[in-house]
């Protein structure tokens, strides 16, 4: 049986400023409605009400840093080496995954898999071919559950220890970077990820290729302004298609790797840029 370790985190978590700020008036609001006047207890609740819609919207947003740390382009050496970074959500998948596999192959690129645990302990032997082939395995959560971002923080722990355990039983390597379903989050995400010595990935640009089956449309939004440093999201899972029933990505991926060529750019896993 693999070991799964956890990364050492850092002695203590610091909550960003929006947070604070959040914990603080949560705070405000109640002292002023249990010990103010009556019309206190109104705008408590207003105060607190606004104060959530406005993080719910942040959780929205996947690529905001004002919940917490979130990687969302590779550093400035890795750029300067022109190192860009494909990642592939939502698999491992029997059909995709094993042809996304030959077409990074083909060009001699490697990439970074943010699997879904629950398919991987399906289909261990294609999460086992992506770690061969030189890919890296990473957390996708356990089972991408719709309701993801409203889980407290228990929940969020569980689903992503699960997830934690499985991979690297699998994998061989427990994953160190997570990305949440669809993106997005809560701000109690970022102290479990914290103590679980976790690092939150999301992109630089992403092509909606769940979402639109032309070829050219998702092509064009993930090469418009293509750069060194860019994090590029794509699917191995949950592919939308072509009107010829062909998965978007499979068309997608050769033409982004050759653009990337043409530019000088190569493709790394997310492990090689961060941490050379």
């Amino acid at each position: 049986m693999i070991a799964v370790a956890q990364a050492a985190p850092p002695a203590r978590w610091r909550p960003t400023p929006m947070v604070t700020g959040s914990i603080a008036l949560h705070g405000a609001a109640f002292a002023g409605a249990m010990m103010g006047p009556q019309e206190w207890v109104w705008w408590a609740l207003c105060a607190v009400a606004g104060n959530q819609g406005v993080l719910t919207a942040l959780g929205m947003w996947p690529r905001s840093t004002l919940l917490g740390p979130n990687i969302t382009r590779l550093p400035a050496a890795s750029a300067a080496r022109g190192e860009i970074a494909l990642t592939f959500d939502d698999g491992p998948d029997p059909e995709l995954t094993p042809r996304v596999l030959d077409i990074l192959d083909a060009y001699g690129e490697r990439a970074t898999f943010f699997c879904i645990a629950e398919s991987a302990r399906r289909h261990p032997e294609l999460c086992r071919e992506v770690v061969r082939r030189g890919h890296l395995v990473e957390n996708h959560s356990a089972g991408h559950r719709a309701t993801f971002a409203m889980l407290g923080l228990g929940g969020i722990r569980r689903e992503i220890v699960r997830a934690q355990h499985m991979l690297g039983e699998i994998a061989g390597r427990s994953p160190r970077f997570f990305r949440p379903p669809a993106g997005l989050r809560n701000p109690l995400l970022d102290p479990v990820l914290h103590g679980l010595g976790l690092r939150l990935v999301s992109w630089t640009r992403r092509g909606y290729d769940t979402q639109r089956g032309d070829e050219a449309g998702v092509a064009r939004r993930l090469l418009r302004g293509l750069d060194a440093g860019d994090i590029l999201l794509l699917h191995d899972g949950h592919s939308a298609r072509t009107r010829d029933g062909v998965p978007v990505v499979l068309l997608v991926l050769p033409r982004l790797i050759e653009a990337a060529h043409a530019r000088g750019l190569r493709c790394v896993t997310l492990d090689q840029a961060l941490d050379p």
